[in-house]
């Protein structure tokens, strides 16, 4: 696994981009017409506008790209019902991430305002409500996201089997989430803890979810497969929140777009956080608790916090970890090929390699 092969996999990620988000816009102006909603409701289509606004506001679109790329991994002809899983996925997306900016009290997503925080600037003084919106426009997102498979152009059996992941991928989400919160009550958590959080609340719905839908929807019967699918996404995804969690710390906020030291304001013992807590001294420890949770932590506090990692080689050890667990997932795809088609095989050898170099 080379760097030619992660840039290959770059590529593919950004050509699915451009066209998915296409299709994203035109599925957000079809709603208009195709959802029956309360005629008088003044609400209803603000809700909407902002879920759109959201959507289509960024987002690297991997689970697309995962998507497709599992159905090529069958074959090379159009595969049908993939438009349809594709919008799915990205709508349970954009619920998740609707509800983790209320979890979290976050002001920002992707650049723009987060959905509960427009609804405060609408409701000013009147929290109840905007909360109450946001924690709909989430559930609507949800239910979207069901919805658009039912109208997948795929045989039945195909299509049930799809919803039954997708549903599965949306509750075990869910739970992760819950998982969550408590492991933000360990005043160190243990690695394992947060590989467990990572599984659940990431891996299942973002990487595992999109592998099998795309692999039903090309026909393809997952119970000779789903065990080297998940030996695939567990790494895979310890890998990638790992350096979520790093370039949170550590990531150059003119390439990012957000100021470090999120995870710290929201309490988050995130990987990172993890790692400075067990690598610091008490006095240093002490900082680092005191800031946690802080949503008025000044950028100062998390400029000494990052010193203080870099000091314990905090940065150097997230980044071996991250490499060694991307690796891991390559070397399990690079098996792939006794079973399926050597293009698709490559493309998922050079993704992790890829997700680790990224920079935002």
């Amino acid at each position: 696994m080379d760097k030619s092969t992660a840039a290959a996999a770059q590529q593919r990620v950004a050509g699915y981009r451009r066209r998915f988000d296409t299709r994203f816009e035109a599925y957000f102006d079809s709603l208009a017409e195709s959802l029956d909603t309360p005629p008088l409701s003044r609400f209803t289509p603000r809700c909407l506008e902002l879920l759109r606004d959201l959507s289509l506001r960024g987002g690297k679109r991997l689970r697309v790209a995962l998507l497709y790329e599992a159905a090529r991994l069958v074959t090379g002809e159009q595969v049908p019902g993939l438009e349809e899983a594709a919008l799915s996925i990205e709508l349970l997306q954009t619920h998740g991430l609707v509800h983790d900016d209320i979890i979290d009290d976050s002001p920002v997503r992707r650049g723009g305002p987060s959905t509960y925080y427009a609804y405060r600037r609408e409701f000013p003084g009147d929290d109840g409500t905007a909360l109450g919106l946001a924690v709909l426009a989430g559930d609507l997102a949800s239910f979207l996201s069901m919805h658009v498979l039912l109208g997948a152009d795929a045989p039945a059996e195909r299509k049930q089997a799809m919803l039954e992941v997708q549903s599965r991928a949306g509750a075990e989400t869910v739970a992760g989430q819950i998982a969550d919160l408590e492991r933000d009550f360990e005043a160190l958590p243990s690695e394992d803890l947060l590989h467990t959080v990572c599984e659940y609340k990431t891996t299942r719905y973002s990487i595992l979810a999109p592998l099998r839908l795309g692999l039903l929807a090309a026909g393809e019967h997952l119970a000779g497969h789903d065990e080297r699918l998940r030996r695939y996404a567990t790494p895979a995804g310890i890998s990638g929140q790992m350096r979520d969690d790093y370039l949170d710390l550590f990531g150059d906020e003119d390439v990012t777009g957000k100021s470090p030291g999120s995870d710290i304001r929201s309490g988050r013992r995130s990987y990172a956080v993890r790692a400075v807590l067990a690598a610091a001294t008490a006095a240093e420890r002490s900082l680092l608790e005191s800031a946690l949770g802080d949503p008025g932590c000044t950028a100062e506090t998390i400029g000494r916090i990052r010193r203080i990692a870099r000091e314990h080689g905090v940065d150097d050890a997230l980044r071996a970890a991250m490499l060694r667990h991307a690796q891991e997932a390559a070397g399990e795809a690079s098996g792939w090929r006794a079973h399926w088609r050597e293009e698709a095989v490559a493309f998922f050898e050079g993704l992790p390699l890829w997700n680790v170099q990224r920079a935002h």
